[in-house]
């Protein structure tokens, strides 16, 4: 088994991100071989600040480790310094269809109506994020439900590559993290937690301290009912059952055992637990975390050494896709 996965260097992780992929990825790190990447190559589809890119890069290596992450089980790099991810992406380009990447919902969503004012590089990101699997032979691709049609445009542009031009690539498997992962604004359960939303008060950072916490959660959107005694009377509920989804989540219990104890008790007992609940999780990953960013030197050192063994691992598959193809290098 090996697991590839990238997460885009923006800054400001959240609890949504912990809870839907971060801790899943700490806990594949003793099933296969992981590969965890900064996708810092595919930040260049949309406007950024090179300076920003690189200090969020940093950053978000300093919270993946504080996360959890072992940088001696598992890879640990940014794309920039593999070049054979931008290399095989371009290979892939020709055997990719215009007609696959039009259909693809994000590029719809982010392109909105200027498409032609849209980089190139947004409309390939998918053919990326394809070689970013590819390109290592993964067998499993952990993604959320917004992921599952890149990985299966993944999984076409592999079948044909090997069909016209011999096999070459694995074609990988999705692992898809459970529901009850899937975290919602403070401010509206119909929303995702994103770090893009204007109010800070809609997410819990990883980097909040429990004051900010427990405010942020004391003032979350609710509804004036009682909790009920099982999962079927959250339905209907979205900010309830956003709130016990994460108290879930956080304490690895399923959403009847929550209920069975909060059960027809009002937010204002339920609060302050999950409060508690939250700091108690999130206090030590804080602590590492501000003792980790302040090291730089020490952080490029983790990117280059997963760099170089990423490489490695990369070569093979990269020779066999250019010979392939017919080509000498």
């Amino acid at each position: 088994m090996r697991v590839v996965s990238g997460i885009q260097p923006t800054g400001n992780l959240h609890l949504g991100n912990y809870l839907g992929a971060i801790r899943n990825w700490v806990s594949m790190q003793d099933e296969g071989e992981c590969l965890y990447f900064l996708a810092d190559l595919h930040a260049l589809s949309m406007p950024y600040e090179p300076a920003e890119l690189t200090a969020n890069t940093r950053e978000m290596t300093a919270a993946l480790v504080a996360c959890g992450i072992d940088t001696d089980k598992s890879i640990l790099f940014n794309q920039a310094r593999v070049t054979a991810h931008a290399e095989l992406q371009w290979l892939l380009n020709g055997t990719a269809r215009m007609g696959w990447l039009n259909r693809m919902t994000q590029w719809k969503d982010k392109a909105g109506k200027n498409r032609e004012g849209q980089s190139v590089a947004l409309f390939s990101y998918p053919v990326l994020q394809a070689a970013d699997v590819l390109l290592y032979q993964a067998t499993h691709v952990p993604v959320g439900e917004d992921q599952k049609q890149h990985l299966e445009l993944a999984r076409d542009i592999a079948q044909k590559f090997n069909n016209d031009f011999g096999d070459v690539f694995t074609l990988p498997d999705p692992i898809i993290p459970p529901a009850a992962a899937r975290i919602m604004s403070l401010r509206d359960g119909n929303a995702k937690m994103s770090k893009s939303d204007a109010s800070d008060m809609s997410r819990i950072n990883l980097v909040d301290d429990p004051d900010t916490i427990v405010n942020k959660v004391k003032k979350a959107k609710t509804d004036p009912e009682p909790l009920p005694s099982e999962a079927a009377g959250l339905d209907g509920r979205a900010e309830a059952k956003n709130l016990v989804g994460i108290y879930s989540a956080l304490s690895n219990e399923s959403v009847d055992s929550v209920l069975a104890r909060f059960g027809g008790q009002g937010f204002g007992a339920f609060k302050p637990a999950l409060a508690e609940l939250m700091v108690e999780t999130l206090k030590p990953i804080s602590e590492r975390f501000n003792a980790l960013r302040r090291d730089a030197a020490a952080l490029d050192a983790i990117l280059v050494k997963g760099a170089e063994r990423a490489r490695v691992l990369a070569a093979p598959t990269l020779a066999r896709a250019y010979s392939a193809l017919g080509l000498s290098r």
